[in-house]
């Protein structure tokens, strides 16, 4: 269609013409000061017409280091489509984007802040009046997330989708195959030729990983909160149809500027207790409990580590999804997708229905109308899911983490733990050892110096859990750790322990052999000896003398 043609009523005008505030809407066409941002517009081909429309950002984290990015650039062309079909004038630009499951790794919370710091930056600089987000993983969505609450001008989120699963044996397979593939090869339980196989299977489409790893829980959470149109979490990137909510997306965010509905608007304190208890009923990934806080800090709003471990003791796992379930993500799409999860939750009381979405209508109003398929068990009600289900992430505390921790429990028998510990100064060490198969039933991994200084950034900490699940370890050893743990991990797995161990936090003073308590009914992850020892100990790493005994690489 004609790019002038479609421009709706009149709207505020008035251009930032220094560029140095986030409130510029159209460009003048008859302004003397801003014949030199004019000037450049008509070297990219804007029209005068299109310069005198509100000008709206769509960024993307599109690139070619992941498999999540590279569906982002088509689906832009269609949020731009519709802006302009809106009445607005779309202004596409990128972001960084990395990958937890990248070759050297991700330093989480540094990639998340510079995300979310460039499109501040760019926005302010630019004076865009709103903003459309297309994100392909869990960081890169939380970051975004954080710059529309900062920036605080219309906007909406979007998902670029999860991936297909591949086929292998006559089952479906993801990323977490490969990886747990990875431990059994090295057990001599699958061949070369498996391994291979596996790995040239598993990811054949475009998006993120196929079950509810840290993508697909953030894009969850983008629904739940409110920023999401309905619907379009859990779409696969592979289907065509996706374009229809880029599309979408585009004409709503013109809606939302002609309405001045704004992101702070959405994101309330009840918004934010929906998004917690979104990832514990699907059995999501711990990322969350990094990225909801920052989301929620950049609103004023306290959401600490304490209160999200409240909401998920009162929410029911009411989906049965990867990792620790059995369904994919394109199952549950299949299935109703996130809008027949939450009516689910609705029923079950474990949603806040009143609050406001980028729909302009509220979260039991967008809903009303969804039924959930018969047929399935992807989605179960709370008075029908087996006791094995009712919980998948805990927070934790103890004298091991007395800013709390974050755990990962598939089933009730994984609940409490108590083994020796296994100390290690980086996952590569680790991994080592679980290659060589150097380990007994009862081991604890220590993955320590792992956290946001630490790290540095807070890597995603996954390898090690994977394959000794491809080992048949879990429920046998458990792993822990300062770092973020990957989306992808199952078992028994302890994250996010606070203080890390770069700042002395408690978990620098394990000591192979110490033993380890793990409660996850009782809300505790404790280190069995007394105080005095820990203060003698704590006293000793003051002169820099205590160094991990397994670790020496």
């Amino acid at each position: 269609m004609d790019e002038d043609a479609g421009a709706k009523g009149t709207r505020a005008s008035g251009p930032s013409l220094t560029g140095s505030t986030p409130n510029q809407t159209s460009l003048s066409p008859d302004s003397v000061a801003a014949a030199p941002q004019r000037a450049r517009l008509y070297a990219m081909g804007l029209t005068s017409a299109q310069m005198a429309r509100p000008f709206v950002g769509v960024v993307t984290s599109w690139n070619e280091a992941s498999p999540g990015n590279i569906a982002l650039a088509r689906q832009a062309q269609a949020v731009k489509r519709g802006v302009r079909d809106a009445g607005g004038t779309p202004r596409e630009f990128t972001t960084i984007g990395g990958s937890d499951s990248g070759v050297g790794g991700t330093l989480s919370l540094i990639s998340r802040d510079l995300i979310a710091d460039s499109i501040e930056a760019m926005v302010r600089a630019h004076g865009y009046a709103a903003l459309v987000g297309l994100a392909g993983c869990g960081t890169s969505l939380a970051a975004m997330m954080m710059a529309m609450a900062r920036l605080d001008l219309p906007s909406v989120i979007m998902f670029g989708g999860a991936a297909l699963p591949g086929r292998y044996l006559d089952r479906d397979i993801t990323l977490q195959d490969v990886y747990e593939a990875v431990g059994a090869h090295a057990a001599g339980t699958i061949s070369d030729d498996d391994l291979r196989a596996i790995e040239t299977a598993a990811c054949p489409s475009a998006g993120a990983g196929a079950g509810q790893f840290s993508a697909n829980t953030m894009a969850s959470v983008s629904e739940a909160i409110g920023l999401a149109l309905p619907g379009a979490a859990g779409m696969p990137a592979a289907y065509d149809s996706r374009d229809d909510f880029a599309h979408k997306a585009g004409v709503t965010v013109m809606d939302l500027l002609d309405r001045d509905i704004r992101p702070r608007d959405i994101l309330t304190g009840q918004a934010f207790e929906n998004a917690a208890s979104i990832v514990a009923a699907s059995g999501g990934a711990t990322c969350a409990a990094l990225h909801l806080p920052a989301i929620a800090h950049e609103c004023g709003i306290d959401f600490d580590l304490t209160t999200i471990g409240k909401i998920w003791r009162q929410t029911p796992r009411l989906a049965d999804l990867k990792p620790g379930g059995t369904y994919l993500v394109r199952d549950l799409h299949d299935a109703g997708g996130t809008p027949a999860l939450m009516s689910t939750m609705l029923d079950a009381g474990c949603l806040k229905g009143l609050c406001l979405t980028v729909t302009g209508s509220s979260i039991a109003e967008n809903l009303q109308n969804v039924a959930v398929p018969s047929g399935h068990d992807v989605i179960r009600s709370s008075d029908h899911y087996p006791d094995r289900f009712l919980a998948r992430l805990h927070v934790l505390h103890g004298n091991l983490a007395p800013d709390g921790a974050v755990m990962v429990a598939d089933d009730m028998n994984e609940l409490h733990f108590v083994g020796r510990a296994r100390c290690f100064d980086s996952e590569a060490a680790a991994f080592d050892v679980v290659m060589h198969r150097d380990y007994d039933d009862g081991d604890v991994f220590v993955i320590r110096h792992q956290g946001p200084k630490g790290g540095p950034g807070m890597p995603s900490v996954g390898s090690v859990a994977a394959a000794l699940s491809g080992q048949g370890a879990s429920g046998r050893v458990a792993v822990i750790t300062d770092g973020c743990l990957s989306g992808i991990v199952r078992g028994i797995c302890v994250g996010h322990i606070g203080p890390e161990a770069a700042v002395g936090g408690p978990i620098s003073l394990v000591q192979d052999g110490d033993i380890i308590v793990i409660d996850a009914k009782a809300g505790c992850i404790d280190l069995d000896i007394d105080d005095a020892e820990l203060a003698a100990r704590r006293a000793v790493t003051d002169h820099g003398l205590v160094t991990s005994e397994t670790d020496t690489s």
